[in-house]
C-alpha cells in the first residue's frame, strides 16, 4: 500500500509569477517526479510554478496556504481553506 504524503505552505510570488518551495528534505524530492514539467529542483528546494490558469481555476494567489499531495501515485495542489464562492 503506497503512503500518502501531504505538505502545506504558502505560494509566493516570485518575478511575477507564482510558486512553492517545497523542501526536498521535507518531502520535495518524492515530488521531483510526479511534478515534472511544472517543478524544477533550486538547491534544497523542489520549485514548483503554478500558471495563471491553474491558480484562477484553483482560486489561489499570493500568500495563500496550499496543500500538495501525493496519493495513488498522483500529485495534487489546493488551497488549504477554500475561498467561498457566491
Amino acid at each position: 500500500m503506497e503512503e500518502v504524503m501531504s505538505l502545506e505552505g504558502p505560494v509566493l510570488k516570485v518575478n511575477g509569477e507564482l510558486v512553492l518551495f517545497i523542501p526536498l528534505s521535507a518531502g520535495g524530492d518524492e515530488l521531483i517526479e510526479l511534478s515534472r514539467g511544472i517543478s524544477e529542483v533550486e538547491g534544497e528546494f523542489l520549485r514548483i510554478n503554478i500558471p495563471a490558469w491553474l491558480a484562477a481555476v484553483l482560486q489561489i494567489e499570493e500568500g495563500d496556504l496550499v496543500c500538495v499531495r501525493k496519493a495513488g501515485g498522483l500529485f495534487r495542489i489546493g488551497p488549504s481553506d477554500p475561498r467561498q464562492v457566491h
